[in-house]
């Protein structure tokens, strides 16, 4: 299984795209990333699946600092229960060091080093599967995201020593010394910040001991608790359905993995693909029809039918009665029991 990251990381995406001329429904639907995402930020997604956006929409966009625009609009609620336990550290030694411990629970395939001598302090970044000519957006959104954090830990006026990237120099390297505030060196050995020593014992004004204790529990306890495949696939399966394009093929896509890996869970689960395909159906299917403006055919088509007949045959199993009926205020006592559902062609 690839890493995977919240969606969260998206969440500006479309204003991003739109700022430098791109229709960001087109972009995240030639990566096949439905729109919906950007409403469930817990919703996990595939890495490489983000990668491609952001390589593909610097490259239509000629915005080579597309992955810095995403940073600097960015901050701490981007990282969920991550960033809010950076923000209730004492110091930002402490702070850094919660970020760098936590951070696998936003984005699975980043870790972060921090290195210390005397005066300096480097936190370097890295990224499972990086390849030196395809991650330069990844490199600079995560980052600039890193920068952004620590800079909400001082205030605005704070600068750090230096910043490494591992990438040649773009056109406008002054866009990036502009961004960090200090000297860029490009072709580095690595992709890193670095900060004076002393900044690192500063206090942090919005600290909250008990807070803070709450959070690491909390956080400590999603790390142990095994994921719920049941779960994870239910909350992909509305996204993609109610966006019209779902199938076990797609959602095995969006969670990186096979599907014959989302069977083999689900069956351990107790269920199945198909009865949460069914369930969530049923949730959006009632509200598709109350739009008698609609047509049938083409709610068949958004819920995975084969055709239109098919779809009315599941909908009489499913809730007793004919869609037609249905729009007309019926509403049988009871659904059939163990009604046979309708399988996607």
């Amino acid at each position: 299984m690839t890493d995977l990251i919240r969606s969260a990381g998206l969440s500006y995406y479309p204003e991003v795209a739109r700022s430098v001329g791109l229709d960001p429904k087109q972009m995240m639907r030639k990566v096949r990333l439905p729109l919906a995402v950007l409403d469930k930020p817990d919703t996990p997604i595939a890495v490489t699946s983000l990668r491609r956006l952001l390589e593909l929409s610097a490259e239509a966009s000629g915005a080579e600092d597309f992955g810095l625009r995403l940073a600097e609009r960015g901050g701490l609620t981007n990282f969920g229960a991550v960033g809010l336990i950076v923000r209730e550290q004492a110091t930002v030694s402490e702070a850094i060091e919660a970020f760098s411990r936590f951070i696998h629970v936003h984005h699975d395939g980043m870790r972060l080093d921090v290195i210390r001598d005397n005066q300096t302090v480097t936190v370097s970044l890295h990224l499972r599967g990086r390849r030196p000519t395809a991650l330069r957006q990844s490199i600079d959104m995560a980052l600039g995201s890193i920068h952004r954090i620590i800079q909400s830990l001082f205030g605005s006026d704070w600068r750090p020593l230096e910043v490494h990237l591992h990438y040649p120099p773009p056109h406008d390297r002054k866009r990036y010394r502009d961004f960090f505030g200090c000297r860029v060196s490009f072709n580095a050995d690595d992709d890193a910040i670095v900060l004076s020593a002393h900044d690192m014992e500063r206090r942090i004004p919005s600290a909250h001991p008990l807070i803070a204790s709450y959070l690491r529990k909390r956080i400590e306890a999603i790390e142990t608790r095994p994921a719920s495949w049941e779960e994870k696939v239910d909350e992909v399966v509305r996204i993609l359905l109610a966006s019209g394009d779902c199938t076990v093929e797609r959602v095995a896509e969006h969670l990186a993995c096979t599907r014959r890996t989302i069977h083999r869970h689900l069956a351990a689960s107790g269920t199945s693909f198909s009865a949460i395909l069914d369930a969530q159906r049923a949730d959006l299917v009632t509200q598709l029809i109350d739009d008698p403006g609609r047509p049938l055919a083409d709610i068949a088509t958004q819920l995975g039918f084969s055709a239109q007949s098919a779809m009315a045959r599941w909908f009489r199993g499913r809730f007793g009665c004919t869609i037609t009926a249905w729009r007309k205020g019926v509403r049988p006592l009871a659904k059939p029991a163990d009604a046979p559902s309708a399988s996607a062609a």
